[in-house]
């Protein structure tokens, strides 16, 4: 009877391979060019200042929208789907959690992740015309985001 309340326990230790690995919530990078335009999401999450990082739950779906004095607001939607991470977590899941670990992976959303992310968005001018409200430039945060990811960050070493 007790090696039975050992492998159980040891069963539901090892359950949930996603939700332990990966968390039940995902950082969303939002960088919108004006960069002091306000962000503000369909679930209550907000920022002022780019990039800006929101914390939001794997299972949410939601819409980004940046406003700023001058220029059009403009949203994207958030959605979420399966990802590689959460794929492997399904595996271990069955290779080691069974079915109690599949379960708890699909209801706290760990095999989930946010797409697009990050979230780029470049505002346009009410005015275009008006010098003081230039056109944000996607491309400039394309940019900007891929040197982020693939360039060395830090001094050179030598």
């Amino acid at each position: 009877m007790r090696n039975i309340h050992v492998l159980v326990a040891l069963g539901l230790a090892v359950s949930g391979c996603a939700t332990v690995t990966r968390g039940t919530t995902e950082e969303v990078r939002v960088v919108v060019d004006p960069a002091d335009a306000k962000v503000e999401t369909t679930i209550g999450l907000s920022c002022t200042g780019m990039p800006c990082n929101l914390q939001a739950k794997r299972k949410a779906e939601f819409t980004v929208t940046a406003s700023k004095p001058g220029y059009k607001p403009e949203s994207v939607f958030v959605s979420t789907g399966m990802s590689a991470g959460g794929a492997a977590g399904v595996a271990g899941n069955i290779l080691i959690g069974g079915v109690i670990g599949v379960g708890v992976d699909a209801i706290s959303g760990a095999t989930l992740s946010h797409a697009p992310n990050p979230v780029l968005i470049a505002l346009e001018p009410l005015d275009p015309a008006n010098s003081a409200t230039p056109p944000g430039d996607v491309k400039k945060l394309e940019e900007q985001e891929w040197d982020r990811k693939n360039k060395p960050q830090g001094p050179p070493m030598s």
